[in-house]
């Protein structure tokens, strides 16, 4: 391909409402352009590192022995109705009616369609196990599209649904997609985490992700490289550290006005991991008290899977059934469900004394209050590891894939059964699996730059080589560049020869900023004496290299 032939729009100025890295650099260097909030169009260098990444998905879910298939993006709402997830999903569906008035929706994922293609299909326990995937464009209506092609409402994504008569042969698959999910990010040049996680709006019983660390994720992870245990921060266990225990007696104490952990901590001079924080929430039209340590925060994620759905109490509500406003509020004396964080099991603590203006030190759990014991806190860097008590660290990391263990959660509502061997109906057993190869990209972007552009792992860059001739309107010069040229291509090695009419300075910086691995320069000086510059864009080493043998160096 030629430079002047292609569309490679790169921009000088960073763009004023980009913050993530890949999202800059993917803008300056003539990648996308934004249509509107999280809708972007893909220029062709940007086709030509996801055909790449489509070529791994392919070769890796086919060595596994998945069958590509391909669904529609437009759905009717009665499948989706049958699963209940139409009324549980919310506005991030694209809801529509059709010029008869039936109601449709944009698939955001697919779980539903391929179980009812399965529900079609598969008749017999002698057809299974099943996999098919597909590379398929979803739309999310994301309340908050950001940084760049990261968190969008249009978007790729490689999915795959097994289809089993088993838990065992569920597992078998599982573990299958696992490992060509590792294959896959390895391949693509990645470095990356696998964590559980939270199976969340696409149910199941276990679920993990495969986690790509960069200071641009909105995703974080628990990692101990003691014992390699590893987890979303939503799903996370921790251990905090035990602060020295006190032998207070029960005492009430005058705190005027003093109502957060802070302001009492103090006013009392004593440190907020001896505090007990009570949280009044509300789930089902019903009061629960949840207690946390006073240095930790509540984790939503964990106590609405212990009891649901819940929203916080309000001011009002929270005087009308404990009888004292919130930051007096104490978990003695108590009539309401109580849950509590595991680590407040153990010690002697401060809390509200269920009096205005008061506070109790000396309350002890089990003595002064029953509780049932979860583990409700949000994780912090230096906690200790559940599994093996050396300290975790946390990481920000982008989400480049998942894989569900579904069950029967689909193929029950939608009527995907198959015939056992004795000739009775039972329910196939499903897994999901995604992959955003658009997050591939970014991520891939965001492990490799530097100050002057991307530098793309070999296996996907949209190039394998750029030839930089430095004056086109030199003969011998471009005689050089276009042997070069015509002999990497007959190598089947994809080139990108820059034969635009401009300075160096200019070529060179576009070269930079597209982050093609190897450059070769093509001048008129290094040519008289029968040499060219090939240089390795990731490590900027700079090598003289005869002519006559480039070829032979690829």
């Amino acid at each position: 391909m030629f430079f002047s032939k292609m569309l490679i729009p790169t921009l000088r100025e960073v763009p004023s409402d980009a913050e993530a890295v890949s999202h800059i650099l993917m803008l300056r260097a003539g990648y996308i352009r934004q249509l509107a909030a999280g809708i972007y169009i893909y220029l062709p260098l940007s086709l030509r590192v996801f055909d790449r990444i489509y070529k791994i998905l392919r070769e890796e879910m086919n060595a596994i022995g998945a069958q590509e298939i391909s669904l529609p993006i437009l759905h009717p709402a009665e499948v989706w109705q049958e699963t209940g997830r139409w009324y549980e999903i919310g506005d991030e569906m694209f809801r529509l009616k059709d010029r008869t008035g039936r109601d449709m929706c944009l698939g955001m994922t697919h779980e539903e369609i391929m179980t009812w293609l399965a529900a079609r299909e598969i008749r017999s326990y002698r057809d299974l196990p099943q996999v098919w995937y597909q590379i398929e464009t979803k739309l999310r209506d994301e309340a908050r599209p950001k940084s760049g092609v990261l968190r969008t409402r249009e978007f790729i994504m490689k999915d795959s649904y097994s289809f089993d008569k088993d838990e065992e042969g569920l597992e078998k698959i599982y573990q299958l997609h696992a490992e060509a999910y590792k294959k896959i990010f390895t391949r693509c040049g990645l470095k990356f985490y696998m964590v559980q996680s939270d199976p969340g709006m696409m149910g199941g019983a276990t679920s993990h992700e495969f986690m790509a660390p960069s200071s641009a994720g909105e995703d974080e992870v628990i990692l101990c490289s003691s014992c390699g245990y590893s987890a979303n921060i939503e799903l996370a266990k921790s251990i905090p550290h035990k602060p020295e225990n006190m032998d207070w007696e029960f005492e009430e104490i005058h705190t005027p006005e003093k109502r957060t952990v802070q302001e009492v901590s103090n006013f009392l001079k004593i440190k907020p991991e001896y505090f007990i924080k009570s949280i009044l929430v509300i789930s089902n039209n019903t009061p629960i008290l949840t207690l946390v340590r006073g240095d930790q925060e509540l984790h939503e994620k964990k106590l609405n899977r212990i009891i649901g759905k819940f929203r916080p109490a309000h001011k009002q509500e929270v005087k009308e059934i404990l009888g004292v406003e919130a930051g007096f509020i104490g978990p003695h004396n108590q009539k309401i469900r109580i849950i509590a964080d595991s680590c407040l099991k153990e010690g002697v603590f401060v809390s509200g004394a269920n009096k205005q203006h008061y506070h109790v030190k000396g309350i002890r759990p089990d003595k002064d209050f029953k509780a049932e014991w979860h583990d409700i806190h949000i994780p912090k860097e230096g906690e200790l590891c559940v599994e093996c008590n050396s300290p975790i660290k946390i990481e920000r990391v982008i989400e480049i894939g998942n894989i569900f263990k579904l069950g029967t959660k689909y193929s029950m509502p939608l009527k995907a059964f198959y015939l056992d061997e004795k000739g009775q109906e039972k329910p196939l057993v499903m897994g999901s699996y995604g992959i955003g190869p658009a997050r591939i990209a970014a991520a891939a972007i965001e492990q490799n730059y530097d100050k002057d552009g991307i530098i793309w792992p070999k296996s996907i860059a949209p190039f394998d080589v750029e030839i930089l001739p430095i004056n086109v309107n030199d003969i011998k010069t471009m005689e050089v560049a276009e042997k070069i040229y015509k002999g990497l291509k007959e190598k089947n090695i994809d080139v990108l020869m820059d034969d635009r009419n401009e300075r160096a300075g200019v070529k060179f910086k576009d070269a930079d900023l597209i982050g093609i691995p190897v450059h070769i320069i093509i001048g008129e000086k290094n040519l008289k004496e029968g040499f060219v510059e090939i240089k390795d864009r990731k490590t900027r080493e700079v090598t003289k290299v005869k002519v006559e043998e480039v070829l032979s160096l690829f």
